[in-house]
């Protein structure tokens, strides 16, 4: 029997009960389907999660004051400008920009009541350290900086509570410290902190020159740094742990921390979870295979005498092995493709619908259709080689 003949009559076999082909196949399908939007749902957070975690800034290295190592703490201990500017000249060929950051609080008038929110001062290279998105107007520049000037950015969310939209704000007066500073511009984060940072809702920033002069004691915490590359984090973050070091006392201590951690412990989470996901889909596939073996075994019973013809007009234990385990297999691709069209469909729907990015991975595609087959192949086996290797006579005998 040649293999083209093993297809056609496979296929009349399983034509001959359509509704249990379908029954049979349907479970491949959800199985090969769970497969791929197993890996394209880890592919999609594993993406998110990269991309938020980048977007803050992956060559980011931020160091703060964390003790006095079991001396009193003094005021000279703390991060202030000379250190950012100290940083700035030792590691010029080693960083893109380095800033500081000084926060405090102030209450102002916000649709007639007055509330608190978060002042911070910082520079000009704020912006492209920490990833800040102008919305309207500009960023504070080193003219602000040098001049003290009283200009102030508000985060979008202020912006609108207080004027009624990110436009309407530019110019306006604001009044901090019972001055009044002038919106140059609002901003928000290129991706969501969910509070993680020191820009919250309602901040407030203007040139760190001039907080200095409303802030008891001049701290700089954090200092950002932001290396040239990847590569280049690790050795830039211990050569900035030794500056620090160096410029003050014996004995304070500096807390120097990276994204590389946090970037490392993301892929490790979204690796662990793809191993989750694709043992649950390995076992659907386990059971859509073992529900193939149970209704072939049943299709052998049904047609012993069938068996048994065919043997007895010279069909070979081979031919009758081939016939059967191309019907298994046929089953198992047939409900392998549609769980492939399933499985590629619902992601594309939702790209229909929402604006979001969901990869699919031509590799596992592939992976499942290889399974598919391989399902049909290894749980089609046994009941293929009962049928081959029964006896003529008794199959003849068989009611």
């Amino acid at each position: 029997m040649f293999l083209g003949e093993a297809v056609r009559f496979s296929a009349q076999a399983l034509r001959a009960s359509p509704v249990r082909s379908l029954l049979t196949g349907l479970g491949m399908a959800i199985g090969t389907a769970s497969v791929i939007l197993v890996v394209t749902i880890s592919l999609t957070s594993r993406d998110y999660i990269l991309e938020q975690v980048q977007g803050i800034g992956s060559n980011i290295i931020f160091a703060y004051y964390a003790s006095a190592g079991g001396s009193t703490v003094s005021e000279a201990d703390y991060i202030k400008m000379p250190d950012v500017q100290a940083i700035r000249q030792e590691l010029t060929s080693d960083i893109v920009a380095a800033t500081g950051v000084m926060s405090n609080f102030d209450r102002i008038l916000i649709g007639g009541k007055e509330q608190d929110v978060k002042v911070i001062g910082t520079d000009q290279d704020y912006q492209a350290v920490r990833n800040i998105v102008i919305s309207s107007g500009r960023f504070l520049d080193e003219g602000d900086l040098t001049l003290r000037t009283k200009t102030a950015l508000l985060t979008d969310q202020l912006a609108t509570r207080m004027f009624g939209g990110r436009a309407a704000a530019l110019s306006q007066v604001v009044k901090l410290y019972g001055l009044e500073f002038t919106v140059i511009g609002t901003f928000h984060e290129k991706v969501e902190t969910f509070g993680q940072s020191e820009v919250e809702r309602d901040t407030i920033l203007i040139p760190i020159t001039v907080l200095r002069y409303f802030t008891p004691v001049e701290r700089i915490d954090p200092l950002y740094v932001q290396a040239r590359s990847p590569r280049e984090v690790e050795r830039v973050a211990a050569r900035l742990q030794e500056i620090l070091e160096a410029r003050h006392r014996p004995g304070a201590r500096y807390r120097v921390d990276t994204m590389t951690a946090i970037l490392n412990a993301a892929k490790n989470i979204s690796l662990i979870l793809s191993l989750v996901l694709v043992l649950v889909s390995a076992i659907t596939l386990l059971i859509s295979g073992i529900g193939i073996m149970n209704i072939m075994l049943v299709t052998v019973t049904e047609r012993t005498r069938e068996i048994g013809v065919r043997l007895a007009v010279g069909a070979s234990p081979r031919e009758i092995l081939l016939q059967f385990l191309t019907e298994a297999i046929l089953v198992s691709l047939s409900g392998g493709l549609m769980g492939i069209l399933v499985g590629v469909a619902i992601p594309l729907s939702v790209q229909l619908f929402a604006d979001i990015r969901i990869p699919i991975s031509p590799v596992a595609i592939l992976v499942a259709f290889g399974v598919s087959c391989l399902v049909g192949l290894v749980f089609g086996m046994l009941p293929a080689n009962r049928a081959a290797h029964l006896h003529p006579t008794e199959a003849l005998r068989y009611e």
